[in-house]
């Protein structure tokens, strides 16, 4: 199971110690731990992954791989925006194309979160 984690990192401090904390434990249990997808704020979070780009997300986990005029379809959207958006995701790496060309979200789970924390 493919599992992407998408967070607030606070920077490239924050993410640099995640990955000194995390490394090592996966380096000596030898398992998968997902795919982390890193923002350096929520106002970046959100430009982003838009409410339009998260259904669209959501229609391809749900129908699995599709043409960009079939996801258009049946998202009921105009096509240049769905392409818009798509490629937005695929730069991301929240979407990928197959060999034939079809987008397709490759993930079994998507978890999105993150902490706010005082300065004290």
């Amino acid at each position: 199971m493919r599992i992407a984690t998408i967070e607030v990192s606070q920077g490239a401090e924050a993410a640099l110690k995640t990955l000194g904390r995390e490394f090592p434990r996966a380096w000596k249990t030898r398992r998968y731990r997902g795919e982390r997808f890193g923002f350096e704020t929520p106002a970046a979070l959100f430009r982003t992954l838009t409410p339009k780009r998260w259904e669209l997300i959501e229609a391809l986990q749900a129908a699995g791989p599709l043409t960009q005029r079939a996801l258009a379809r049946t998202l009921g959207r105009d096509v240049k925006n769905v392409h818009s958006d798509a490629v937005v995701l695929l730069e991301v790496g929240l979407v990928e194309k197959t060999e034939d060309g079809m987008l397709v979200v490759p993930f079994d789970e998507i978890r999105a979160g993150f902490v706010l924390k005082s300065a004290a």
